[in-house]
């Protein structure tokens, strides 16, 4: 199994300043990639929530497999956590998700109300991976783009509070992955996704194990992708068919050209609405 590690000095600071400023949160809001909600997880951040109100947001659900991401929703709402699903890049669902914001913070409105206030505003701190799109969420919530958006991690990279014209504060992170994947799977997905940067990691691991799931539970995506018919696909190893998927796209050889064009694909949707992590 290849071996995929990714923790630059920035992602601890990162993490240390926001553990720092905790007290001053009134509402954790998690950013999930709807494609792996497990896998894109921090358990760092899991560990900071501590009993605060948690706001999960499966993003990128335009990409995801609708009936995963429904699964998912369903398994992750619990007792003090709030879940939905969103598509932040077309501005779908976010006046939901102020309300979901403000739904979590009741008590915290409540008490502030109480002693007067007539507008309270809630502080939220918005965290997750790299890559997750936690930069376009809050450019859709403040009205303007307040932080730089790219389709790479690493983007984002200090820490700063922005207003919203709904009353609430909301401290951005840079992306913050974990020291080590105690699941190797997991760095595979994670890669596959975008969350970690390119250079790291070989393509054409990763895009074997991507060809292995899309065999296992998108294979109509694939066969299309492949340009191919079943029987083909299903007599025929992974190496060897991301060998003719190479040629078949007219790379040759070069497949670890072609193996970074498979993610490339995989990545803006357009091989199918595919989620890695099953329930």
């Amino acid at each position: 199994m290849v071996n995929i590690q990714w923790y630059p000095g920035h992602m601890n600071k990162a993490r240390n300043q926001l553990e720092d400023k905790m007290n001053l949160i009134d509402v954790i809001v998690e950013v999930l990639d709807a494609r792996i909600p497990q896998s894109s997880r921090n358990p760092m951040i899991e560990k900071l929530v501590g009993s605060k109100p948690h706001l999960i947001i499966l993003n990128k659900a335009d990409l995801a497999d609708p009936v995963m991401t429904k699964r998912w929703q369903k398994k992750f709402t619990t007792k003090g956590k709030f879940v939905m699903a969103l598509d932040s890049l077309h501005n779908t669902n976010m006046q939901v998700l102020v309300k979901m914001i403000k739904k979590a913070a009741a008590a915290k409105i409540e008490k502030l109300q109480q002693k007067g206030a007539s507008s309270p505003v809630i502080r939220v701190a918005i965290a997750g991976i790299p890559n997750c799109g936690k930069s376009t969420i809050i450019n859709r919530l403040v009205g303007r783009n307040v932080t730089q958006v790219g389709n790479k991690p690493g983007v984002t990279k200090g820490q700063n509070w922005l207003k919203t014209a709904d009353n609430i504060q909301i401290l951005d992170t840079p992306g913050i992955l974990w020291p080590k994947f105690e699941d190797q799977t997991v760095g595979l997905k994670l890669a596959a996704l975008g969350a970690i940067k390119d250079t790291v990691f070989s393509a054409d691991d990763v895009a074997l194990f991507l060809l292995a799931k899309l065999r296992k539970h998108y294979l109509n995506d694939l066969i299309k992708f492949a340009r191919t018919s079943k029987e083909e696909i299903q007599n025929i190893n992974d190496t060897d068919l991301l060998l003719a998927l190479t040629e078949e796209y007219g790379m040759r050889d070069d497949y670890d050209r072609f193996s970074m064009y498979l993610l490339q694909r995989l990545r803006k949707g357009k091989i199918g609405r595919v989620t890695l992590d099953r329930i």
